[in-house]
């Protein structure tokens, strides 16, 4: 008997297959074990996410049947097993997906403010002071989930059970799965803060320290992806889950109720899409400021010779940079909830708005923040990407998150999964700067029932109307900059998926007036940048890019960022 027939006949019930495409090998007493693959070429469908295990799910739905929006939906449940960090069942995010008839759909499952919530909730009375610390972490920093609702919003054009989809997460959950070394270390940094915020330990928490090969089995979380299974979304916003979510805010002195649960809603969009340089570029519009701002920088790059200055020039480099930072900074002052604030959408990428916005630029010198205002309209860091192509012609690119690593740090109690703290992607105060040093005004103030302003930005490219490249990734702010920046080393650079997404990152976003680098930023550019007046700042690696690019003769080359421990799957 085969190993794969051993792994099946062992496991009645484990509900995927552990393809030896990426070496995953038989489930031992001790949990799921794999192997990492980074890069990989497939003839017909594949998938890259933040993790193995999660890459296999999506993959074994597809071989059942199911298309990639399947694919994503089962990445997605499996994720918020293996990937605590970001994947989740407690957060939200985005999908866009183009479809095999030539639809575009673009889902909003972003969290909500609670129906509590208040626009100086974070304020001190006396002192008149954000305080950042309660918007960051505990029980007052989570907005009402988003992320079961968007699924079930995915599901009408799938073709799976959501049963199906999920009882691969519930089987990693139920019998464990080994931890890298990455996710061993991310655990030991969080226990502090896992004890401060947590009004019952979690399993993630424990005195022993974790270690590489450990196993992590979640009981509960297992227990709370059943009763989903089961009672299906009201399984999650009503019922049992949604009794020890609110208890868990009553006893953390938390706002959301059982009535912030049962009315949040999943909302389909108009996506954004534009051209450029002959490809079809789909992306996620408001409260996703991903989308617009891609537009408007593709925008100011597109009649401008970037291919002739080279790739990580100075020259390149800081023409790219400038264009970031006008784009930031009307982040700053136009974006937010179309559905509370009236974002002009059609004026910030408007042609003459944008010539206008580089009519100051000069490719001697840096510009300053301070002197780049917003754009006057006159029209009336933890988080998790997967991309998904398959047979027919879908492609779907998904990003969710939790805001910061394990979000809020709060575990619902009995329930096994982690809460966000995407409450400090509202302005919390106009001039004060969330944690990835963004700011923001009017147009994201809290709101009972709003939704906060993202970076999220899940692309799809076309090209000659069929899927060419799927793209997004994590990294708070550096998002947009990150799936920019890989779009433009494809159709610019002409590089393949591997370089496009392995190559070193930088990242402006107008405030702090600062140009990010990572470490292998080629330090020549470095000094000649800051001859002509760039701060330039190093940083550790931020983003953790999946791409899957079509290649010229019909293959799916598929990347998992370097940066993590992102892996493909595909046949």
């Amino acid at each position: 008997m085969s190993l794969l027939m051993k792994t099946i006949a062992r496991f009645a019930s484990l509900s995927f297959l552990l393809l030896a495409s990426v070496q995953l090998l038989q489930a031992q007493p001790n949990g799921f074990q794999y192997q990492l693959v980074k890069h990989a070429e497939y003839n017909k469908a594949a998938v890259s996410s933040a993790h193995p295990l999660a890459s296999e799910a999506g993959m074994y739905v597809m071989q059942q049947g199911g298309n990639a929006v399947d694919a994503a939906i089962a990445t997605q449940w499996a994720l918020a097993v293996v990937y605590p960090t970001a994947g989740n069942i407690g957060g939200g995010g985005f999908m866009v997906a183009h479809l095999k008839g030539g639809k575009n759909v673009t889902i909003d499952y972003r969290e909500m403010a609670p129906g509590k919530a208040t626009e100086n909730m974070y304020v001190d009375a006396t002192t008149g002071k954000a305080n950042t610390r309660l918007s960051q972490s505990g029980h007052l920093a989570s907005g009402v989930p988003g992320t079961p609702a968007g699924l079930f919003a995915s599901l009408k054009y799938a073709k799976l059970p959501m049963k199906k989809l999920i009882q691969p997460a519930i089987d990693l959950a139920e019998k464990g799965f080994v931890i890298t070394e990455r996710e061993a270390n991310r655990l030991n940094n969080l226990q502090q803060q896992l004890e401060r915020v947590n009004t019952s330990l979690p399993v993630f928490y424990r005195e022993k320290k974790w270690q590489a090969g450990d196993t992590l089995i979640q009981t509960d979380l297992a227990n709370t992806l059943k009763r989903i299974r089961d009672k299906g979304q009201a399984g999650f916003y009503e019922g049992e889950t949604a009794d020890l979510i609110v208890n868990e805010m009553e006893r953390g002195g938390g706002i959301i109720s059982k009535a912030d649960l049962k009315n949040y809603k999943a909302i389909e969009r108009t996506p954004v899409v534009f051209m450029y340089k002959g490809y079809e570029i789909i992306s996620m519009p408001p409260p996703s400021s991903g989308g617009i701002l891609i537009h408007q920088m593709l925008k100011m790059l597109e009649n401008r010779p970037l291919a002739s200055y080279g790739f990580q020039t100075a020259k390149s480099v800081q023409l790219i940079t400038e264009v970031e930072r006008r784009a930031y900074a009307d982040r700053a002052e136009h974006l937010g909830d179309p559905d509370y604030y009236k974002v002009p959408m059609k004026g910030l990428v408007a042609p003459a708005y944008l010539q206008q916005r580089m009519a100051d630029y000069d490719s001697t010198k840096a510009s300053v923040s301070s002197n780049i205002k917003p754009g006057v309209i006159k029209e009336s860091m933890e988080t998790t990407h997967l991309s998904v192509m398959d047979t027919e012609g879908n492609a779907v690119s998904v990003t969710t998150t939790l805001n910061g690593g394990y979000g809020s740090k709060v575990v619902v109690g009995g329930a096994g999964f982690f809460l966000n703290n995407e409450m400090d992607d509202f302005s919390v105060q106009p001039g004060v700067p969330n944690m990835f040093g963004a700011i923001g005004g009017e147009a994201n103030a809290i709101a009972p029932g709003k939704r906060m302003l993202s970076s999220m930005t899940p692309t799809v490219v076309l090209k000659n109307n069929k899927p060419f490249m799927v793209v997004g990734t994590p990294g708070g702010t550096t998002i947009i900059t990150s799936v920019l920046q890989s779009i433009v080393n494809v159709v610019d650079y002409n590089m393949n998926a591997f370089d496009a997404v392995n190559k070193p990152k930088f990242h402006h976003q107008w405030q702090p007036d600062e140009v990010r680098v990572e470490k292998d930023f080629p330090l020549d550019v470095r000094k000649q940048l800051e001859a002509m007046g760039y701060k330039i700042v190093e940083s550790g690696a931020w983003s953790a890019t999946e791409m899957i690019l079509v290649k010229p003769n019909g293959k799916l080359e598929v990347v998992g960022d370097k940066r993590g421990d992102d892996s493909v799957a595909g046949w």
